[in-house]
Formats: structure tokens, C-alpha cells, sequence
């Protein structure tokens, strides 16, 4: 049994959870709202408000924990990737707690507790009524596919057990997320674009326009040309009608969220197909997106896969998923050294 103290500050987002082994006491986040008007996060603005944050959030979080900080057994922090100076905040409390408490350090893969989110368990609201009020998810056996898709990263994965992976395919361009906000962005739509795309697209018509749809070999993903013919289609509009995106948001939106979905998807059946594994992930901000989780429900209807999708609160960057994926490696005593430093670009590889 171990109280495992998690921190996440990869980019805009200060969080601290508390999990005592895989059960959620608390995940507390203070958002950033300065980058808004940028259109995009400023990394040094997103630093310093990192500082502004660490201290009272991990505060609120043991509070809420009902817990102290000389009762804590680890703590995991993101050691990346993300943006270099988020990233040093967050590692530079989690050295200095691990100073002050003699608890030990464990770096964590910010990709791996997106994936391993799935593996949290809650307390209900109705815990009283409940006898102990712990909600156990069901969680996915091994081995399972996981469709990870986040603003920098787009992969299929197959998770042979919590810390092993396999990388079936991803992206050879760009993440699935920057397509969104991307596209969000030529529409005129506030940052961040994905989830103003996503509420559009509920009242347009997706087979109203069409758009370039890659043909990658094998289980690799690109949006690139997406983008492009997105772009491309746009100017061309406009030049005969100013008024056509303000005219036709819903359906643009629609139209191109649609195509990023399918693209999403035909690489999922055929992993599913080329693996002979029903068992099937969604993980990552991206997994927010309400298409998405409809077409992945749709889908599992369709072809008898069995499927797991995170609840929205763990599918943005959280503390909670960075805690779970420090205790998976407590249990093997993968504690990190003081040196350790962050790493802004990291593939999620397997830790065996």
C-alpha cells in the first residue's frame, strides 16, 4: 500500500493528484487562460505561471487527500515531453519535496499516463450509500490496443502489460490534435481550436464538403495534407465569396472533423484486424473529442471489439494519470536519481 504523490507541468496545465496505490484521493489542476489571446501557449508565460501554481495546487491536493506530506511513499512527476521550462518546474519541486521528505523519485513518460489513465479507480459520489464508495473501473486485459491521440502525438499501441508497449504506427507528420487546431484556427475559432471544432460539428453536415484523404502504407497516420487541402479549399471559397466560412462554420467543421476521424479509424480496424485484438483504448486529449467517442462506440457495436474510453476528466493533461503510472513502477522499484533532468521530445517506448 503507498500514497503516491503525482505532478504534471508539461504545458499550460499545473496539476498534483494524490492516489493511494490505484485509487484517486484527489487530482487538483490550476489552468492557464493567458494564452488565449496568443492564439497558442507562450512557453515562458507558461513557466512562470507554473511557479505562480505548484505550490498551492500539490497543497490542495494532500489536503484533499486528507493526508500530509511526510506521509507520502513516491513521487512521480512528468519528466517529459513538453516545454522545456513547464517541465523544469514541475521536476525541480518534485526534487526538492523528495529533499525535504526522504520519499523517493520516479520519472514518468507523460505519453505512458495518458495510456494507463484507464487503470485509475474513483471513490463515488454516493460512497455512503455504496459501503466503501470505490469505483473499480474495468479495466482492459492484456494485451490491449490503444489509439493514443493528443496535440503532438497520434500512435497505436499495443500495451502488453502497464509498463510494455508496442508502437503499431504513428504519425510520419503531424499529430491528429495540431490538424484540429489547425483547422480551427483558419475558421477563425479561438485557441485551443479542438474542442470549438467539436461543438460545430454537431450542427453542421459532414458530407457537405470533402477533403484530401492520405494513403499512408500499413498502420502510419499523416495530416499534413489534410491541412493543406483544408487550406487550399478555403482560399479558393473565399475568393469567390468572402462571406463563405462565416456562412458555412458548422459545416466546415464538420466536413473536417469527419475526415480526421475516418482517418483515425481505418488504421484502428486494420490493427485490430492484422492483431486479432477486439480490445480496443482510446487515450490522450484528443479522446475528448465527442465524434471520436461516438465513432469508437460505433465501431465496437459494429465489430464486436470490446472498448475502453477515459472519462473526460482524465483525457487532458492530469496529475492523476501521472500518479497512476508512478506507482506501476514503484511496485518495481524504479525510483529516478536527483540528476535527472526533463526531455522535451519523447516517443512513448516501452520501459521493460
Amino acid at each position: 500500500m503507498a500514497y503516491i504523490l503525482g505532478i504534471e507541468s508539461s504545458c499550460d496545465d499545473t496539476s498534483a493528484a494524490v492516489l493511494h496505490d490505484t485509487l484517486l484521493l484527489s487530482n487538483v489542476m490550476a489552468s492557464q487562460d493567458v494564452h488565449k489571446k496568443y492564439g497558442g501557449v507562450v512557453p515562458e508565460l507558461a513557466s512562470r505561471a507554473h511557479q505562480q501554481n505548484i505550490v498551492p495546487v500539490v497543497s490542495q491536493a494532500l489536503e484533499i487527500a486528507g493526508i500530509g506530506v511526510g506521509d507520502i511513499d513516491a513521487i512521480a512527476f512528468t519528466r517529459g515531453p513538453g516545454l522545456l521550462g513547464s517541465l523544469l518546474v514541475g521536476t525541480s519541486f518534485a526534487k526538492g519535496l523528495s529533499l525535504a521528505t526522504k520519499a523517493p523519485l520516479i520519472e514518468v513518460n507523460h505519453l505512458t499516463g495518458h495510456v494507463l489513465s484507464h487503470f485509475i479507480d474513483t471513490v463515488s459520489a454516493n460512497g455512503a450509500e455504496t459501503g466503501t464508495g470505490i469505483v473499480r473501473v474495468r479495466k482492459p486485459e492484456f494485451p490491449f490496443l490503444c489509439l493514443l491521440v493528443s496535440g503532438g502525438h497520434t500512435q497505436i499501441l499495443k500495451v502488453n502489460a502497464p509498463l510494455w508497449f508496442e508502437i503499431l504506427g504513428q504519425t510520419i507528420d503531424d499529430a491528429v490534435g495540431e490538424a484540429f487546431d489547425k483547422g480551427a484556427k483558419l475558421l477563425g475559432l479561438e485557441y485551443p481550436g479542438g474542442p470549438h471544432i467539436d461543438r460545430l460539428a454537431r450542427e453542421g453536415d459532414p458530407q457537405r464538403f470533402a477533403f484530401a484523404r492520405p494513403h499512408i502504407n500499413g498502420l502510419d497516420f499523416s495530416f499534413s495534407g489534410v491541412k493543406t487541402s483544408f487550406l487550399y479549399f478555403l482560399r479558393d471559397r473565399q475568393a469567390e465569396d468572402p462571406h463563405f466560412i462565416a456562412d458555412n462554420k458548422a459545416h466546415l467543421a464538420a466536413g473536417l472533423q469527419e475526415t480526421l476521424i475516418d482517418i483515425l479509424m481505418e488504421k484502428v480496424i486494420r490493427a485490430v484486424k492484422s492483431t486479432g485484438i477486439n480490445r480496443v483504448a482510446l487515450a490522450g486529449g484528443v479522446s475528448a473529442n465527442s465524434g471520436l467517442r461516438n465513432r469508437m462506440v460505433m465501431e465496437a457495436k459494429k465489430r464486436h471489439w470490446d472498448i475502453f474510453i477515459p472519462p473526460l476528466s482524465f483525457t487532458t493533461d492530469n496529475a492523476a494519470m501521472i500518479a497512476v503510472t508512478g506507482y506501476y513502477k514503484w511496485l518495481e522499484g524504479r525510483t529516478a536519481g536527483l540528476d535527472i533532468v526533463p526531455v522535451t521530445r519523447s516517443s512513448l517506448m516501452s520501459e521493460r
